[in-house]
């Protein structure tokens, strides 16, 4: 009588179409937070990237900067890249 399908769905199809709406935007929210939450190219947390690299950073700026001698330098980066 009312719409193209009669009394076909009833309160069951409202409930259902209110159900799959909240899910989709809930959905869509998601994927925003995901996105916007995820580190950028050149950003990240300090715990996300590995350790080796900015200890030889380090190292090498302590030996720029006369710190250390040669000797310590060399020794230390072939420590650091050492196989564990």
């Amino acid at each position: 009588m009312y719409g193209y399908g009669g009394d076909s769905g009833g309160m069951t199809g409202w409930i259902a179409m209110a159900v799959l709406m909240v899910l989709f935007w809930g959905g869509v929210v998601t994927v925003i937070v995901i996105l916007l939450r995820r580190p950028h190219s050149g950003q990240g947390t300090p715990g996300m990237r590995p350790s080796h690299d900015d200890a030889e950073r380090i190292l090498h700026e302590r030996f720029a900067r006369g710190e250390i001698e040669e000797t310590e330098y060399l020794a230390r980066r072939a420590a650091l890249r050492r196989p564990e």
